[in-house]
């Protein structure tokens, strides 16, 4: 199937709201990129029949901020919404998320990104800043576990993890037309699919045009 190029902006955020990095921020965002389809990292029961219904019906807004985000821009425009995940998170991450957050040094951490996310909103998920604290954070987990079949066990998944979202979102554009989307997905990402991304690109013939948010 032959297409005009299909253009897609990376968007980094994080899956709750804090300060000023809110659904407001986001779906002015959104309003700004202003396109036909959405992807998220997220499930298809993420944002399910059900809560569609009780938004549409009653004005019932989302937990999670970047469905509530695609709700105030969907109220405006016509969007179609494309959730890309195939499955969650196993209890390999559980493992890892848990052993990591017993670390006072790695909460602190933790802490003091998230209160740059609330002080600088979107605009610092999206930035260079952010992806050296990302691999911080990263390095961090590393030296608490200490554990190299954990690592490796963990990196494996993560891999499929994300290879998944792009193998999806490349399924959808090859059998669909559209002129512009977004793809919203978390920020500890960010780095390791902007490097896929263009792995992606330099392999596979669709007309896809990628632009970073903030690059």
């Amino acid at each position: 199937m032959n297409h005009s190029p299909q253009n897609i902006t990376f968007i980094s955020t994080v899956h709750k709201e804090i300060g000023m990095c809110n659904a407001e921020e986001l779906a002015c965002i959104l309003s700004e990129e202003h396109p036909d389809v959405v992807f998220l990292e997220a499930l298809p029961e993420t944002y399910s029949d059900y809560d569609k219904m009780t938004f549409s019906s009653f004005g019932v807004y989302h937990a999670n901020l970047e469905i509530k985000a695609l709700q105030l821009f969907s109220s405006r425009s016509l969007v179609e919404y494309v959730p890309v995940l195939n499955s969650g998170w196993s209890e390999l991450f559980e493992l890892k998320y848990n052993q990591v957050c017993e670390n006072p040094e790695f909460r602190k951490m933790l802490e003091e990104f998230n209160a740059l996310v609330g002080e600088l909103g979107i605009k610092f998920l999206n930035s260079d800043d952010s992806v050296k604290l990302q691999q911080r954070i990263r390095m961090l987990e590393d030296i608490i576990l200490n554990d190299k079949d954990l690592k490796a066990r963990f990196n494996i998944e993560l891999d499929a993890y994300e290879d998944s979202m792009l193998n999806n979102i490349y399924s959808f554009c090859r059998n669909n037309q559209f002129e512009k989307a977004v793809f919203m997905c978390g920020v500890a990402h960010r780095k390791s699919l902007i490097e896929k991304i263009q792995s992606y690109n330099s392999k596979d013939t669709s007309n896809l045009n990628w632009t970073t948010l903030g690059n």
